[in-house]
């Protein structure tokens, strides 16, 4: 069984150079097998190793029934942007505590800041 699907970018970089490429990939037939002397883990299925990458979706599917290999398509979900400037992480969002009205003069929150302290 084929998997084809479009990888998802790496966390750490914003690019989206590689993200318009899909991947078709085996799934394992055969678990792995831990050598006791080693410590690493092995398989004797060769089809683990394959990638192939292919420009679009439709080339993939192509391929796969050409070559008469059973395939599923994992559908990406497309990225939401929402735009923000920086001054929303400041916005007051209201709820939450009780919060005094911004003062009317500059004069009166400067007399407020001296009654608090």
């Amino acid at each position: 069984m084929a998997r084809i699907y479009r990888p998802s970018p790496s966390p750490t970089q914003s690019g989206r150079a590689r993200s318009r490429e899909w991947v078709m990939e085996f799934e394992p037939s055969r678990p792995l097998i831990p050598d006791h002397l080693m410590g690493w883990v092995s398989s004797d299925d060769t089809r683990r190793q394959v990638k192939m990458r292919f420009p679009d979706k439709e080339s993939a599917i192509r391929f796969a029934e050409r070559q008469g290999w059973a395939y599923s398509v994992r559908e990406v979900a497309e990225r939401r942007i929402r735009l923000k400037s920086y001054a929303d992480n400041f916005r007051w969002q209201g709820g939450g505590e009780a919060q005094a009205a911004p003062p009317d003069r500059p004069e009166q929150a400067h007399e407020d800041r001296r009654n608090v302290a």
